[in-house]
């Protein structure tokens, strides 16, 4: 990258690097109570990202951001999401044994059987929980997989951020700044029958799939479901969640693809259903999604829309990375 990162940026890459360093040296109690502490004082101040929290949930509950249980609903969701900050900094010294003993995961059957007959799987997963640490999970009990994350800034953050996620047995792939052709690695994978996993509720480019959500149209990356149509992939949503002493992961039933149509009609069908899943996990736990931005277009600044449903573009795999308003980055 030929940018030169920002004060801030430094910052935060200096933060991460103290967070990866310190924290786990630390007894988890006091740590624990160190990040819920400093998600309170951030949801007390009601700055611009707990503001954008609120007017997403509220969409979730079908109600106003006025609405008192918004308000409450909202700081859980910021202990949940700095929950997940704490977590990502202990995630290189938690046993692998201790993981697997705190994860509770429904439904996972499909994956398995999927894998096991030589079918890729695509798992699509909105940003809720600890995904990060559900991949620690599936790498260790014996399922290394591929993922994409967006080049964030400074450089020195996006390698760290890579390593950590190696560390815990994934491939990471960039989105931006590689060999420029990320779509057919993934492809690769999915065809030589390992699976791939990227978030996929949340689309940057204005060339994605417009969705109705919760109500109202958005835009998800199209990614997950042209893999699944263009390779044949099994395509199955992943809802990962908190529980209090430990974890949560939700597999859905294989979102079907249309016999008839276009590609591009195929991935619009499935790019649906696929929010439709992502709805009922959402509501299921709002408090651990972690959308701190604009998702509607409604909400969004007006952009020209980009056609990017063919594969050779790599910014349809729906992973990203941004440092949002709390100066805090989660790709």
């Amino acid at each position: 990258m030929t940018d030169k990162p920002s004060p801030q940026d430094r910052l935060v890459a200096a933060a991460f690097g103290a967070g990866w360093t310190v924290v786990p040296r630390l007894p988890e109690r006091l740590t624990a109570w160190a990040f819920r502490t400093a998600a309170d004082r951030l949801w007390k101040r009601r700055g611009k990202s707990v503001l954008r929290l609120e007017a997403n949930l509220a969409r979730v509950k079908g109600t106003s951001p006025g609405d008192p249980a918004i308000r409450a609903l909202s700081r859980d969701g910021m202990r949940s999401y700095f929950r997940y900050f704490h977590e990502v900094f202990r995630l290189p010294s938690i046993p692998i044994e201790e993981i697997v003993a705190r994860m509770r995961v429904t439904g996972a059957e499909p994956v398995y059987d999927n894998l096991a007959k030589g079918r890729g799987v695509v798992m699509a997963l909105p940003h809720m929980g600890n995904w990060d640490q559900a991949g620690a999970w599936f790498a260790g009990t014996g399922h290394p997989f591929t993922t994409v994350a967006e080049r964030l800034k400074p450089e020195s953050l996006f390698h760290r951020y890579t390593a950590f996620r190696e560390g815990l047995g994934m491939e990471v792939l960039p989105l931006t700044g590689g060999d420029g052709h990320t779509f057919g690695t993934l492809a690769q994978r999915l065809r030589a029958g390992l699976p791939v996993a990227l978030p996929a509720e949340r689309d940057l480019t204005a060339g994605g799939v417009e969705v109705q959500f919760f109500g109202a149209a958005t835009r998800m990356p199209a990614g997950p479901g042209l893999l699944a149509v263009h390779t044949g992939a099994a395509l199955i949503p992943a809802i990962p969640y908190f529980e209090k002493d430990g974890w949560g992961l939700q597999f859905h039933e294989e979102i079907a693809i249309p016999a008839e149509g276009t590609r591009k009609e195929k991935v619009a069908v499935v790019m649906q259903s696929l929010a439709t899943v992502f709805e009922k996990g959402i509501a299921e736990h709002p408090e651990d999604w972690h959308m701190l931005q604009r998702l509607w277009l409604e909400d969004l600044e007006p952009r020209e829309p980009k056609e990017s449903q063919e594969p050779q573009g790599s910014q349809e795999t729906g992973e990203t990375g941004e440092t949002g308003e709390t100066g805090e980055t989660r790709p």
